[in-house]
């Protein structure tokens, strides 16, 4: 790709937005694109447009699509801090907490003074003081004269400080430091709020920029043409021609795959329809076997409400085809919130105990816990149970469990199924000699691999890889999760393969892959011999970086196991985060849409739109609920199991259809799907789960030094084997 000359033309049709709107990476966000939206805190959503221009098999495509942002509202900043904490009291100081609630929220940030009325300047934040304004003394001339900064503003500006109690903000350096009132600064309009939003934020932006299908594409002519890129002076002294149109491109819609269920049901198999389907009438192929089983609870549900939600969940277990004791191994115990832990170790004690007088080997195979009413703990009670103490757990809200409803407590099982080790459904074609294309000739191992990064502003927190293998053939359901700490923001898995050096036995091969391989050979008795990788989180820029470092582990993970031993690989990049959206030529007709007004579930597109000369696609597996439908895109970055188009596309769109927890096709490929989950599931081993901008360890002190070398990163806590054997992160 001659991707210079592409930049330079991208560059050209950047120039005329970028002097009239705020630009944010490949966006841009206007005041003047409609309503700004309050999202809360102190902050409020920006429409906009994102733009790129594409190689394409059409030539150059321009790539644009409706977005929005959250941004800072221009009001002083005691008004935002009032937001921001929540806050009606602005006597009473502030605490420690929020503190540096606010020192992350604001650094960084632009304001401008108006105490002075001849004259605004601005200022960089760069920090908050550690004391109240009250107490805050400082130098006003060479002579070593000092003065608080409130008597300051009284003889300088003749200006009287209302909010004393309240620190200043810091701006310049600490060796000398411009101290700010709150009250006498103004937060500039136009800047980005680029950390995480909390749930109520997002729920608010979504509810703001959420459309229908027939409503985006109407957004993004009329975007389109508030441009006007016929009249960009830049465009047209290149010689750029912009067509106002959407591209119309052909596509097809693959069939949905038939299922299997087990045989004592009234419905062996089923066709799902529109991408989804239920359990009525149907048993899981492999109901999972439990005898022990205990429940805890941390809500204030009443023990015989615990008592009916158990009946209830149990009940429903066993109806959908597996085989669950009534009874639970020890009576449900209530504990509070504030001792999670110890409740914990309690009912392990107790348990472990129990099944010692009864002579068993055995361990408690599942814990149900219904979570307390506040959020926050749900990290805590992963962390304890799958690196403590080695139990497989079910967390409930108690919302939900006081009053479940019958699809709750069937999604419940399904998930409670695969987690002791059974399969909910599997593809019907999978029994049949050659039933699958390329899965069923030979022994196949699917892997899924993800990075997940933490939130922007968590300047010393490890990024987490997580590689997920089946470990079934032909079926292709059940799949091992590991999970990897490595360096912050690193795209590469730098755990896929590795060797240390051990006095003893000299050289010792390891890693995530060579683990996975084991581990199959062990399950199935057979070695694999293709390999197929479907990689999330990988943006274009680093394709070929990935590939090579990938590649190359996956190559020695397998060589280090077997002289010679070389299967084929396929090496899948998927994308969920991009801006191509694909609508029904007709809106409205029942043949081109699903209920949502969405294209149908199965669509994919490998003409036209996508790359001039490499293997991808577009495709749209799952039923839209609501807004518009983000359709994956498939990259092929190697392939050594010479796939056709249609093989990889149809085993694609058929895996969409395995995914354990829920009985519709989702929208990325369920490998994928669970390395997103356990490497979510590894983050609260590091969290503990509060990280809702609270002091965290070593975010105050240690943040300067962090910055300069680079920082430890810190190893995931170990899971224990017994939850490490079954898919604990679903």
């Amino acid at each position: 790709m001659p991707q210079e000359t592409i930049q330079v033309l991208d560059v050209v049709l950047r120039e005329s937005p970028s002097w009239n709107y705020v630009t944010v990476s490949r966006s841009f966000f206007s005041t003047t694109f409609g309503h700004r939206g309050d999202i809360g805190e102190g902050l409020e959503c920006w429409r906009g447009y994102y733009q790129s221009l594409r190689p394409t098999q059409m030539g150059l495509s321009l790539n644009i699509d409706i977005s929005a942002t959250s941004f800072f509202k221009p009001v002083t900043v005691v008004q935002f801090v009032l937001e921001f904490l929540n806050l009606r009291d602005t006597s009473r100081p502030l605490t420690d907490r929020d503190r540096v609630k606010i020192k992350k929220a604001l650094r960084g940030v632009r304001v401008e003074t108006n105490h002075q009325e001849d004259q605004i300047r601005r200022y960089k934040i760069t920090g908050i003081t550690p004391v109240p304004m009250s107490q805050l003394i400082f130098p006003v001339d060479e002579r070593g004269t000092r003065m608080s900064v409130v008597q300051y503003f009284m003889q300088r500006y003749k200006y009287n400080l209302q909010y004393t109690s309240w620190p200043c903000l810091q701006s310049g350096s600490d060796a000398r430091p411009v101290y700010l009132p709150m009250e006498a600064c103004k937060i500039v309009e136009g800047q980005r709020y680029s950390k995480k939003l909390n749930d109520k934020q997002v729920t608010n932006i979504l509810r703001a920029t959420c459309q229908r299908p027939q409503q985006r594409e109407q957004s993004i002519r009329e975007m389109v043409l508030h441009n006007k890129y016929a009249e960009d002076k830049f465009a047209q002294e290149f010689g750029i021609n912009v067509c106002s149109d959407l591209v119309s491109v052909p596509a097809r819609v693959l069939p949905p795959p038939m299922l299997r269920y087990h045989d004592s049901g009234k419905e062996k198999t089923c066709a799902p329809s529109v991408g989804q389907w239920n359990m009525i009438n149907k048993k899981m192929i492999n109901g999972g076997i439990i005898d022990n089983w205990a429940c805890v609870s941390f809500s204030r549900m009443r023990p015989e409400e615990v008592h009916r939600f158990c009946c209830d969940l149990i009940q429903m277990c066993n109806m959908t085809g597996m085989s669950v004791n009534p009874r639970p191994l020890v009576d449900n115990r209530s504990a509070s919130p504030n001792h999670i832990e110890n409740a914990l170790r309690d009912v392990y004690r107790r348990t472990t105990e129990m099944l010692g007088k009864q002579g068993h080997e055995k361990q408690l195979q599942l814990l149900i816990v219904i979570l307390p009413e506040v959020s926050g703990s749900y990290g805590k009670i992963k962390k304890v149970c799958e690196t403590d103490l080695g139990i497989v757990s079910q967390c409930c809200l108690p919302r939900h469990a006081a009053r479940p409803n019958k699809q709750y407590l069937e999604n419940v099982a399904l998930k409670i199924n695969v987690k002791v080790g059974g399969r909910n459904t599997v593809l019907e074609r999978a029994f049949v000699r050659n039933g699958i294309p390329f899965v069923s000739e030979v022994p196949t191992i699917i892997f899924g691999a993800d990075v997940t990064h933490p939130p922007p502003g968590e300047d010393s927190a490890s990024s987490i890889a997580a590689v997920v293998a089946s470990m079934d053939w032909p079926e292709i359901t059940k799949y091992r999760g590991l999970v990897s700490a490595q360096p912050h923001r690193q795209e590469i898995i730098e755990d896929l393969f590795s060797v240390t050096k051990d006095p003893q036995r000299g050289n010792v091969n390891g890693g995530m892959i060579r683990e996975l391989l084991i581990a199959f050979r062990r399950k199935t008795g057979q070695r694999p011999e293709r390999i197929l990788f479907y990689r999330d989180g990988v943006s274009e820029g680093q394709f070929s970086h990935v590939l090579l470092h990938e590649m190359d582990a996956i190559r020695k993970a397998c060589a280090s196991l077997e002289e010679g031993y070389m299967p084929p690989v396929t090496f899948v990049v998927v994308q969920k985060r991009h801006h191509t959206r694909l609508f029904p030529e007709v809106h409205g007709r029942r043949d081109m849409t699903d209920k949502s007004g969405n294209i149908l579930p199965g669509t994919v597109v490998d003409l036209m739109i996508c790359h001039p000369t490499e293997f991808d696609f577009y495709l749209c597996s799952h039923a839209g609920i609501q807004g518009t439908s983000r359709p994956t895109h498939y990259h092929v970055l190697y392939d050594e199991n010479h796939f056709t188009a249609d093989a990889l596309q149809s085993l694609t769109n058929n895996l969409c259809y395995t995914y354990a927890r829920c009985t519709r096709a989702v929208s990325v490929v369920p490998p994928a799907y669970y390395a997103h989950l356990a490497a979510f599931r590894a983050r609260y081993y590091v969290e503990g789960d509060s990280s809702d901008g609270g002091s965290t360890p070593g975010s105050s002190g240690q943040a300067a030094i962090a910055r300069e070398g680079p920082v430890e990163v810190r190893q995931l806590p170990k899971i224990k084997d017994n939850v490490k054997d079954v898919m604990f992160y679903c």
